[in-house]
C-alpha cells in the first residue's frame, strides 16, 4: 500500500509539473521565449516587427486611422500593458492617456520608454533614425539576440535608402518645386520632403480649425494660387481638404494622405504607406494640371 501511494504522489507530481508547462507555454510572451512590447502607433509597431522578427510579440494600442490625441483607453489596453515587458510610446503631447494607462495595468517589471524622435516619421531620415533607436532598445532588453535585431535593422536601413532613393526621382520628374499647396500642420515637414512649397498649415479640423483660419487659408490660397489642399488622415475631418480647395476656387485639388502605416488599406508597412502617399499626391498634380489646360 505505501508503494502504490507513493507511485499515485508521483503520477500526481507529473501530472501538476506537466499542466504547468503547458500552461506557462499558452500565456505569451516572455514564456514563449518572445520579447512582448506593446506600442501606442502602428510607426512605431511596424519598426517593432520589422526588427523584432521572431523575436518578439508586438501589440499596437492606437488604430492606425485615428488621432493619438482623440484615444480612449479599453480594458483590453490596461491587460496588454500588464502582461507586456517593454512599453514604447513617441513622447507626444497627444499621448497623455498613457499616464492612467501605466497606472491601472500595475506591472512593476514593464519598462516604458518615450522615443522622443523630432519630425515626421514618414520622412525617411526620420524612419532610419527610429529604426537605429528601437534596435538599440530591444538589443538592451534582449542581450542574447542582440545580433539578430542588428541584422535586421541594418537589412531595414538598406530598404529605407533604396525607397528613399526611389522616390526621390518619381517626385523630381514632377517637377513640384513650383507647386504652392496648404497642407494640415501635422505633415507640413512631410510634404515640404516631398518637394512642395507650403504657402500655410492649418491645425486640427476636429478641435481647433474656425472660420476666421478657414478664410484665411481661402485668402491665402487664391492669393498665392495654390493647386493642391494637403489633409491628414489621423487628424480628423476628411472634407476639410476639399472645403478649403473649394474655397479656393475652381481646379484647386484636395487630397488626404496618411502620417501612420496601415491608415489606408494596403499600407501596413512605411514603404507601402509612403509609397501610397507619394501616388496619392502626384495623382492630385496629374489632376490639377489636367484641370489647367
Amino acid at each position: 500500500m505505501k508503494k502504490a501511494g507513493l507511485r499515485a504522489s508521483l503520477l500526481i507530481g507529473v501530472i501538476l509539473l506537466t499542466l504547468a508547462i503547458l500552461l506557462s507555454g499558452c500565456s505569451g510572451g516572455e514564456a514563449s521565449g518572445k520579447l512582448k512590447v506593446v506600442t501606442t502607433t502602428s510607426l512605431i509597431a511596424s519598426i517593432v516587427q520589422k526588427v523584432g522578427g521572431d523575436k518578439v510579440q508586438v501589440a499596437d494600442i492606437i488604430p492606425a486611422a485615428q488621432c493619438p490625441g482623440q484615444f480612449d483607453v479599453k480594458p483590453s489596453d490596461v491587460q496588454m500593458l500588464a502582461d507586456a515587458r517593454l512599453f514604447l510610446m513617441h513622447g507626444w503631447q497627444g499621448e497623455t492617456f498613457t499616464t492612467g494607462l501605466i497606472k491601472s495595468a500595475d506591472n512593476p517589471g514593464l519598462k516604458v520608454i518615450s522615443l522622443n524622435i523630432a519630425g515626421n516619421w514618414m520622412i525617411p531620415a526620420v524612419q532610419a533614425q527610429a529604426v537605429g533607436n528601437i534596435s538599440s532598445i530591444l538589443a538592451e532588453m534582449d542581450p542574447q539576440n542582440a545580433s539578430y535585431y542588428q541584422s535586421n535593422a541594418n537589412s531595414e536601413f538598406a530598404a529605407i535608402s533604396a525607397k528613399d532613393n526611389e522616390l526621390k526621382a518619381e517626385l523630381a520628374a514632377g517637377n513640384l518645386s513650383q507647386i504652392n499647396v496648404l497642407c494640415d500642420a501635422q505633415i507640413t515637414d512631410f510634404v515640404q520632403w516631398a518637394g512642395f512649397n507650403v504657402i500655410d498649415s492649418y491645425p486640427s479640423p476636429d478641435t481647433d480649425i474656425t472660420p476666421q483660419i478657414m478664410q484665411r487659408l481661402i485668402d491665402q490660397g487664391k492669393q498665392a494660387g495654390a493647386a493642391l489642399v494637403i489633409g491628414n488622415l489621423q487628424s480628423g475631418t476628411s472634407d476639410t481638404p476639399a472645403t478649403i480647395a473649394s474655397g479656393i476656387g475652381a481646379g484647386v485639388v484636395p487630397v488626404t494622405v496618411s502620417n501612420f502605416p496601415g491608415g489606408l488599406p494596403n499600407t501596413e508597412t512605411w514603404e507601402k504607406a509612403i509609397q501610397n502617399d507619394v501616388n496619392l499626391m502626384l495623382q492630385a498634380i496629374a489632376t490639377y494640371r489636367g484641370n489647367s489646360h
